[in-house]
């Protein structure tokens, strides 16, 4: 059984520069934080980042994006970091917007193997603009093509040894799917158990996505601070 477990400074030397990176999270819930923390002191740029939103100011992805290192994001809410929207309309920072349940399903499907589908959401507005449109049934759906990426950089409860997960309540939100969509899957867990204690009913996401594991040092405190341990 090969050891799947590597350090935080390991994970973050495994991103490269110009990459496309999946990073689970709703807000900072869910979101690889002890990973990310590790990346501020990585020298790359030029980063894709596929994720709902980009972070809180200053914290999570937040912080990664102040240093300048993230030259487009692709998710569903970035407005709840007002620094994304005031680099998007200051030309550092490309936006592609996707509605929140089409990119769950993008997701989904970029892990499927299934390359496009077509989604009435969007269909008539300034999202849909330059896609592709057919009519099905009397009614208007536009193309989007599956999403995948180089990394992704996931965050689930407990894993076993080999890599199998838990997810702990919402923070479950988009890591599922994106440890289908990844070429390499890194994952925080707050904890790692022996094969064998892990309820087979409760595993969510087999060993099989995930390449390394991370033991998470982060906790997220009310008002979304974070504190980290040493």
């Amino acid at each position: 059984m090969r050891n799947k477990v590597i350090t935080p400074e390991e994970a973050a030397d495994m991103i490269q520069s110009g990459q496309t990176m999946m990073v689970g999270g709703f807000g900072l819930i869910g979101s690889p934080l002890t990973i990310l923390k590790a990346l501020e002191s990585r020298a790359v740029d030029g980063l894709t980042v596929i994720s709902n939103n980009v972070g809180e100011e200053g914290r999570g992805l937040g912080r990664i994006l102040q240093q300048g290192k993230i030259s487009k994001a692709i998710g569903s809410y970035f407005t709840s970091n007002r620094e994304a929207v005031r680099m998007y309309n200051e030309g550092k920072l490309q936006l592609q917007l996707i509605p929140q349940g089409t990119l769950a399903e993008a997701l989904r499907a970029g892990g499927a193997g299934i390359p496009a589908f077509y989604t009435s959401t969007s269909a008539g507005t300034k999202l849909a603009e330059g896609k592709e449109v057919k009519q099905f049934g009397g009614k208007t759906y536009v193309l989007q093509e599956a999403l995948h990426a180089d990394v992704a950089l996931i965050k689930a409860h407990q894993a076993d040894e080999l890599g199998n997960l838990t997810y702990y309540k919402t923070a479950r939100n988009f890591n599922p799917m994106m440890a289908t969509a990844g070429q390499k899957v890194i994952v925080e867990v707050d904890e790692i158990v022996p094969v064998g204690e892990l309820d087979p009913e409760a595993i969510v996401t087999p060993h099989l996505y995930v390449d390394y594991l991370v033991l998470s040092k982060a906790t997220l405190l009310e008002g979304g601070q974070v504190r980290y341990e040493s």
